[in-house]
């Protein structure tokens, strides 16, 4: 009879390779300190950009601002806030309706995966279209970078993403040794 150290034991089933997720590689499995620090890594850098966008947007409406008479330009400047503050909100509650939707068919690492190459090659062209809108849209800008960060906001205050949801359950049908 083999002891359970001898080569001639039958080897027990392999563990489960617990898939890397975008942004999260495995680190997503064992949520330690790793995991926190690419989370905040990750929103820190999206919140680096969106001031920038931010600064961005308040130096095109500054210059929209400027050509308003000055009459206008007080109601023009009470009207923005509160359409950027309404925007906040907004961006905040579109954000926290979709994670919604999202967690209640998350998607497995696959899915994940395809959709976030089919996002990318989206966004390729949104980015070449928007650079046109932006000039135009300068009266609003503000408000639609408020809307930005309140949906930026949402998306990293959320205890867990949709995708380690999909990979959590992918990983429980799957049998061990596959």
């Amino acid at each position: 009879m083999a002891s359970r150290a001898s080569s001639d034991a039958p080897a027990g089933p392999a563990p489960v390779r617990v898939p890397a997720l975008p942004g999260l590689g495995t680190t997503w499995y064992a949520r330690g300190p790793r995991y926190w620090l690419r989370r905040a890594s990750g929103a820190l850098l999206w919140f680096l950009v969106l001031a920038f966008f931010c600064y961005a947007a308040l130096e095109l409406y500054s210059g929209f601002r400027e050509q308003l008479p000055s009459a206008v330009r007080t109601v023009w400047d009470w009207a923005q806030a509160l359409a950027s503050v309404v925007a906040l909100v907004w961006g905040w509650l579109v954000q926290r309706r979709g994670h919604r939707e999202k967690l209640q068919d998350p998607p497995v690492p696959e899915e994940f995966r395809s959709g976030k190459r089919d996002e990318v090659r989206r966004t390729t062209w949104l980015t070449l279209v928007g650079r046109l809108l932006v000039v135009v849209a300068a009266p609003v800008l503000p408000a639609f970078a408020a809307w930005a960060v309140g949906w930026c906001a949402a998306a990293f205050t959320v205890r867990e993403y949709p995708s380690e949801v999909g990979a959590r359950r992918w990983l429980e049908t799957r049998p061990a040794g596959r």
